[in-house]
C-alpha cells in the first residue's frame, strides 16, 4: 500500500431545470349501507375516472391503479356485527408529460363524485440526462477542490484512489394543491397550475 498522502473531498452539484413530468394521486371512494352496493359504486366511479384520464391520450405518460378495498364502518360502540356502513377506496397514480392539459385534468377529476386529487408533484424522469449532468459537475467540483487543497499543502494530485457516488437526491419544488370533489358538488378555488423548477442533486466523494 502506498504511503503517499491522501486527500478526501466531496463534490456536489445542484441544477435548476424545468420539470419533465407531473404526478397526480387520485383517491376514489364510496360509502353505502350494503357491501355490494359500495363495491359496485366504487367500481363505477373508478372506471369513470380512468376513462377521463385515458381520454387525454399521449399527454398521460403513465396510469396506475392500486388495490381496491371495502372496509366495514362500525357504529360508536364497536360491537361485533354492529356495522353501520361499508366504505370503498381505490387509488390511482397518474404521470402527465403535457403540462398544457394539466390544469383542466385536475379540475375535471376534482369535479367527479367522491374523488380526491393530490398534486401536482413536479419531477424529472428517472432516466433524465439532467442526472448525468449533475454527476459530471459534482465530479469536476471534487477534482478542483482536491487540487486546491493539494496545492495549499505544497503538493499536487497524482491520481484517483477511489470514487464514491453517495446517491442521487431529487429535490422537488412543487405546487401541491388538493382538489376535493363533494357528492353532487364541484371543486372550488381552482388557481391555474404552473410548473415549478426542480433540482437534480448529485454528491460525489473523491479521495486523493
Amino acid at each position: 500500500m502506498s504511503d503517499a498522502p491522501l486527500i478526501s473531498v466531496r463534490g456536489e452539484a445542484v441544477l435548476e431545470v424545468e420539470p419533465e413530468i407531473a404526478r397526480l394521486s387520485v383517491h376514489v371512494q364510496s360509502q353505502e349501507n350494503d357491501r355490494r352496493a359500495a363495491l359496485d359504486h366504487l367500481v363505477e366511479r373508478n372506471q369513470r375516472c380512468l376513462d377521463l384520464v385515458q381520454s387525454y391520450g399521449e399527454a398521460v405518460e403513465k396510469l396506475e391503479t392500486g388495490g381496491l378495498t371495502i372496509t366495514p364502518v362500525l357504529k360508536h360502540r364497536r360491537r361485533e356485527g354492529d356495522i353501520r356502513a361499508y366504505q370503498g377506496t381505490v387509488w390511482i397514480k397518474i404521470v402527465i408529460s403535457d403540462f398544457a392539459v394539466l390544469g383542466e385534468l385536475v379540475t375535471r377529476l376534482g369535479d367527479l363524485e367522491r374523488t380526491y386529487v393530490n398534486g401536482p408533484d413536479w419531477a424529472l424522469r428517472p432516466g433524465s440526462e439532467v442526472y448525468g449532468r449533475a454527476a459530471r459537475q459534482a465530479a469536476h467540483e471534487a477534482v478542483a477542490r482536491a487540487r486546491s487543497y493539494a496545492e495549499a499543502l505544497g503538493s499536487r494530485l497524482t491520481g484517483l484512489v477511489e470514487l464514491s457516488d453517495e446517491g442521487l437526491y431529487e429535490r422537488r419544488s412543487f405546487d401541491q394543491r388538493a382538489r376535493r370533489g363533494r357528492p353532487g358538488g364541484r371543486a372550488r378555488d381552482r388557481p391555474p397550475v404552473r410548473a415549478r423548477p426542480v433540482a437534480g442533486e448529485r454528491p460525489a466523494r473523491r479521495p486523493r
